[in-house]
């Protein structure tokens, strides 16, 4: 096995991964649990992300503007975990998402408005268990735009999940974050050479 750090990527370079697909007709975004659990550094599962949030409300001001479709996704579950899963058992930080507390609520600097839906999951996808698809038909929706936490989990898990459902899978870089750079760096790679394109904010903003 080659000692070089750069003979995966060019292993992928190298092959035919990671040709851009770029927008269709009707974009929406799609703000991923950007609540006050994962916004705050103090709680179990929040990390430092004000450049994430700051970025996600330009976008979020954007396609307001426009009149374009904005869906917010949280996570919360009941008093008695049974809508948890093994979920809770990986991951015994997710306990502090209970719904109807303030940790499962989206940040203030992000607060939906009238028509903007909160999409309820329990698990990392926007798509597992929810009727995220439905809507997103009957709004004739051909391209998501994610943006949010974590890249390594809800964010990658949704934009598997939309590239399966047949979605133009946009990832400005800039407004998703993650715990820890290594796996930001190495899950934005894994989207961009298989799922969707990862591009900047402000390359959002000049194809809007």
């Amino acid at each position: 096995m080659s000692g070089d750090p750069d003979a995966p990527f060019a292993a992928y370079d190298e092959r035919d991964f990671g040709r851009d697909v770029g927008f269709g007709d009707r974009p929406a975004l799609v703000v991923i649990d950007l609540v006050e659990a994962f916004t705050d550094p103090d709680s179990a599962l929040g990390s430092d992300v004000e450049s994430v949030v700051e970025r996600t409300r330009e976008l979020l001001d954007a396609f307001r503007e426009r009149d374009l479709p904005r869906y917010f996704t949280t996570v919360a579950y009941e008093e008695s975990y049974g809508d948890a899963g093994v979920f809770v058992e990986k991951v015994p930080a997710l306990r502090d998402l209970r719904l109807g507390t303030d940790a499962v609520r989206v940040d203030d600097r992000l607060e939906p408005r009238e028509g903007e839906r909160v999409v309820l999951k329990k698990y990392a996808s926007a798509f597992f268990g929810t009727d995220l698809a439905t809507e997103l038909t009957t709004h004739r929706v051909d391209t998501l735009v994610l943006a949010g936490v974590t890249t390594s989990g809800c964010v990658r898990a949704t934009a598997v999940d939309s590239l399966q459902h047949g979605y133009r899978t946009i990832v400005p870089r800039d407004a998703v974050g993650d715990r820890a750079e290594g796996p930001h760096r190495a899950n934005l790679f894994d989207i961009d050479a298989k799922y969707g394109d990862v591009v900047t904010t402000d390359d959002v903003l000049s194809e809007l």
